[in-house]
């Protein structure tokens, strides 16, 4: 099936849910709402004709420039991107999905973002998101056990936002 095919497929199906997309993109990818990820992954999981079985991995990309002049050339506002690379073992393809959301929740500084987790549709998603909240600090609403992964429990900050600094000590113990 075709990228544009498969674009105007889901767009029929799940309307609004879908809300752009890039097909000349060296990954070509598909933006679906936060409201709507939990439906369409499960409906590209089960489609006879898509079977896209595999979750191969969940990024968060934090799209922020702290430099106030750079910010305003970069033509797009601070936002967050988590990226889901889906692939079929049977039908031998790969997709992309994009949801794109503020880059704090509500605009209120520190309160992350949210999207609903897709670890019931891919058990695989259950570590994977949560590298991404430990990361990259996004929430996984409905998450069965959303909790670091790679950092300690008591870790301040996600290392992968643009903003992020490093502390200088931790526990006691010097890092610079």
């Amino acid at each position: 099936m075709s990228g544009s095919n498969l674009v105007e497929r889901l767009s029929q199906q799940f309307g609004e849910k879908i809300t752009g997309s890039n097909l000349e993109a060296i990954d070509p990818w598909i933006e679906v709402t936060p409201q709507g990820i939990v439906e369409v992954t499960r409906y590209l999981r089960d489609d006879p004709d898509l079977q896209l079985n595999l979750l191969n991995c969940i990024t968060g990309v934090d799209y922020f420039i702290a430099d106030e002049k750079k910010a305003k050339k970069a033509g797009w506002d601070p936002h967050t991107e988590v990226v889901y690379h889906l692939s079929s073992t049977k039908n031998k393809h790969t997709l992309v999905l994009k949801v794109m959301l503020p880059r704090w929740k509500d605009g209120v500084e520190g309160e992350l973002p949210e999207v609903p987790s897709i670890a019931g549709v891919f058990s695989t998603a259950n570590w994977h998101e949560r590298e991404v909240f430990d990361l990259s600090g996004v929430m996984f609403t409905g998450h069965p056990d959303l909790r670091r992964i790679l950092c300690p429990e008591d870790w301040i900050g996600h290392p992968l936002r643009k903003d992020y600094e490093m502390p200088l000590e931790y526990h006691g113990i010097r890092g610079r």
